[in-house]
């Protein structure tokens, strides 16, 4: 008997460990996100900022409070979005390579974001944030509903991401040709958010986004019994009283809302949602969703924080776009996935 009792305390100490590894690299992130910059800011220049008040600095206060601090929050709220929005989407079709950008969701909320940013934008009018979220929702809804169509005829998992990788192309595609005819503004205004990046955040923009994103997340949370009987097949699922039908359709409403919160405020972000989900598994050493979710949620942060700083920094005082980084540090992992199910095939 003591040989099951010594393994599940190793687990429980193992998860601990990572999530006190979590909450360190988040602090030390959200640090040097602080301090790094154009200006550089010493940590005594930052203590002042955040708690000095009429003593501080006032330069380096203007420059955490109103650039850096609203930047590296949205960082955090969507990239933890990103992460929960591909747990969410790799639990609804078993496929531990699903996301919001590989299954075109990200580009649908990008498509209807670009028509609203011309026609309401262009027509003098002001874009507020929920006309952003409301209309990326609006985006990738359709796109996961033409992914789910599709899921229905086709019964190869890889065919169906190829599927969600064309329709993402088609977004995209009409995307670029709303491009071409809009007025000069608006195209600035788009190529800039079309790249995805987290500059220019402000007070408002974390108004907007944080009660969706808290929402969302919370919601996903307590979902977390329901989708683990769902890892375990259908039919357990309904075994335990867990409705199909209605589980699908919070899955499929919970991850086109946080997948759009994300491409509403800060672009299409790529790989977020796929790598974060499988390392945060993987360092766990467990697929409950009661201990993954609030761990891939700070694991989305933190990869966020992480690229941010690089775009920001890497080739300084040209920003490049975030979706560049991730994907430098996220497609390795989507291949070591791939390379990993065909050895076990």
């Amino acid at each position: 008997m003591a040989a099951p009792v010594e393994t599940q305390r190793t687990r429980r100490r193992r998860v601990v460990a990572v999530y006190v590894s979590l909450a360190i690299a988040l602090v030390v992130f959200l640090v040097l996100n602080a301090c790094i910059g154009s200006t550089m800011l010493a940590p005594a220049d930052l203590a002042g900022a955040l708690f000095g008040g009429a003593t501080g600095n006032p330069t380096a206060a203007q420059i955490v409070w109103d650039i850096r601090l609203p930047r590296l929050i949205a960082a955090v709220l969507l990239g933890g979005a990103l992460a929960l929005a591909g747990f969410l989407l790799q639990t609804f079709f078993n496929n531990p390579i699903a996301g919001p950008y590989i299954l075109g969701i990200s580009s649908g909320a990008k498509f209807v974001v670009a028509l609203v940013m011309i026609f309401v934008v262009g027509s003098s009018a002001q874009m507020t944030s929920w006309m952003l979220v409301l209309s990326a929702f609006v985006g990738s809804t359709i796109a996961m509903v033409f992914v789910l169509l599709v899921s229905r005829r086709i019964n190869s998992m890889a065919m169906l991401i190829v599927a969600g990788v064309m329709i993402g192309y088609i977004a995209s595609a009409g995307t670029d040709f709303l491009v071409t005819f809009a007025s000069d503004q608006n195209i600035v205004n788009l190529r800039n958010w079309s790249l995805g990046s987290f500059s220019g955040m402000n007070w408002a923009n974390i108004a907007g986004m944080t009660p969706v994103v808290i929402v969302a997340s919370v919601a996903t949370f307590l979902l977390s019994k329901p989708i683990g009987a769902f890892q375990l097949g259908e039919n357990y699922a309904q075994s335990m009283g867990v409705n199909i039908r209605a589980f699908r359709i919070v899955l499929v409403v919970l991850s086109s809302l946080l997948a759009a919160v994300v491409t509403a405020f800060a672009g299409p972000i790529s790989f977020v949602g796929i790598a974060v989900p499988h390392l945060v598994k993987r360092f766990l050493g467990t697929s409950k969703p009661l201990i993954v979710i609030p761990a891939a949620f700070l694991g989305g942060g933190i990869f966020c924080l992480f690229c941010d700083l690089i775009a920001r920094c890497a080739f300084a005082p040209t920003e490049v776009s975030i979706s560049a980084v991730t994907a430098i540090f996220g497609a390795p992992v989507v291949i070591a996935i791939l390379l990993k199910r065909k050895r076990g095939r």
